[in-house]
């Protein structure tokens, strides 16, 4: 095909093999990514001086790609924060629980709810904001604790974190990685998120209604009680800020309608990728500043700064892990170039695409194969307990598979970003399974075996229909 392959080419794919080898052995790899850019940076520049500095300068670029993400995510949760010590996100979801009636209705109320609010705030928030609210209603209704905690944890860090359509977090990261557009991404996964989603919540359901027929239903307990107020409330503050009940009511309907009101902009306006983002994020800080100037009134100015804070130490420690890993695997795209200057072979098209090529060359390679693979590839990534560690391996594989079996590069990324959000974001490594199972006060080693059987199902499935679509 005309591409000759260097040392850079063989050193890159080496160390993702070492990579792979280490998330499956459940060991971190930044050390291993740090590595990988020091050893490219001698090759490209051979001198010291470049290399070291290239790995600062690839730090650089890659927390530059992730910066609208990061900053989205610190100011959801940040808001979030607020909404809680008000009593507002209690206020906004009451109307609902008249509708939960039964053990059923509960399963499949909360899990909804879940899936819209992650879809704004992200699961992690999402889960202190209507958890402390929505369970009492679902146990009083002969609901199991741990049937809770399923619903919440499938359908927020299942279903809308796999697809992230609104914070648009994931296809970020996937698509840059893959060198594709973030909206091909998200419109290759919605049949995708669609299949895994129903496939896996019916059959949880399935499973569930069946045990507690036949006796077999374990609830795990840890505690008498849920761990909201561990999760809602700060470090050393009270609970709960007093806010006037009407105006609480008031924000509680206000709220709703201003992030309906971006969803109408976005499809209105045709806002896709950081447009949105930054219309959602705007409307997060619009909220953020006035509720907690009505709420702490004289001390409003300094608290408006406090809560930005607990925001923004959330949006770093999700994404510290994520920064060298991602600076690595941008490497494989055009920061390499950017980084190191014109070292590859002038046909070249970027590392992983010039290993797509001459992968296409040597191995009869096919869309079914490529489909396997990205989910095998996205579980694994998925292991380390963090959906989106490695998620940006996934899209240069698939790139990698787009390119060598000519198939279609948006439904791979996809797939693999479905793969590997299911099992790393929270629904099967039991440490990220943590937020959830505490609201509930359920072992989180109990919700991660419980939703095992249900997720293998969904990802088979899913995999089946990825193969009839790339």
């Amino acid at each position: 095909m005309g591409i000759h392959l260097t040392a850079i080419h063989y050193v890159y794919l080496a160390f993702i093999v070492f990579i792979m080898a280490l998330l499956i052995r459940r060991r971190d790899t930044t050390m291993i990514c740090v590595a990988g850019i020091f050893a490219l940076g001698v090759l490209a520049t051979e001198t010291l001086a470049g290399s070291v500095s290239g790995i600062f300068n690839s730090f650089i670029y890659a927390t530059k790609e992730l910066m609208g993400t990061i900053m989205i995510i610190s100011i959801i949760v940040a808001m979030s924060r607020v909404l809680i010590r008000t009593g507002i996100n209690e206020t906004m979801v009451a109307p609902l629980t008249r509708f939960i009636r039964t053990p059923a209705m509960a399963f499949w109320g909360i899990g909804i709810i879940m899936m819209v609010t992650s879809f704004f705030f992200w699961p992690s928030p999402a889960v202190a904001l209507i958890g402390a609210v929505l369970l009492p209603v679902a146990i009083r209704v002969g609901l199991p604790a741990l049937g809770a905690a399923i619903a919440m944890n499938l359908f927020g860090h299942g279903i809308a974190l796999s697809g992230d359509y609104i914070i648009q977090g994931a296809p970020k990261l996937t698509a840059d990685a893959a060198g594709i557009p973030v909206s091909s991404v998200m419109e290759a996964s919605v049949p995708l998120v669609i299949v895994m989603g129903l496939v896996t919540t019916i059959a949880a359901f399935w499973f569930m209604r069946r045990d507690m027929k036949n006796g077999k239903w374990r609830d795990e307990l840890i505690s008498g009680k849920s761990a909201a107020s561990a999760l809602t409330a700060g470090d050393g503050e009270e609970g709960e800020t007093v806010i006037h009940p009407r105006v609480r009511q008031w924000l509680a309907i206000v709220i709703p309608i201003l992030f309906l009101a971006d969803v109408a902009a976005m499809f209105f306006l045709k806002l896709q990728g950081g447009d949105a983002t930054a219309l959602v994020g705007g409307t997060a800080v619009f909220i953020l500043i006035t509720v907690t100037l009505l709420a702490h009134r004289n001390q409003g100015i300094e608290k408006v700064t406090s809560y930005l804070i607990d925001g923004f130490v959330f949006g770093f420690k999700v994404f510290g892990p994520v920064i060298p890993i991602a600076a690595f695997f941008y490497l494989g795209d055009s920061a390499f170039t950017d980084l190191f200057g014109k070292v590859l072979p002038e046909a070249s098209h970027g590392i992983v695409n010039d290993l797509g090529v001459a992968l296409a060359s040597s191995v009869p390679l096919n869309g079914a194969v490529g489909a396997v693979t990205l989910t095998i590839t996205g579980a694994i990534t998925g292991l380390d307990g963090s959906g989106f560690s490695g998620i940006s391996l996934v899209g240069s594989i698939a790139q990698l598979f787009a390119v060598a079996s000519n198939s279609g590069a948006a439904t791979l990324t996809a797939l693999g970003q479905v793969a590997g959000i299911w099992v790393g974001g929270g629904t099967l490594i039991p440490w990220a399974l943590i937020p959830a199972a505490a609201i509930c006060g359920v072992s989180p080693f109990e919700l991660a075996r419980r939703n095992l059987k249900p997720v293998l199902i969904g990802l088979s499935v899913t995999t089946v229909v990825a193969m009839f679509l790339v």
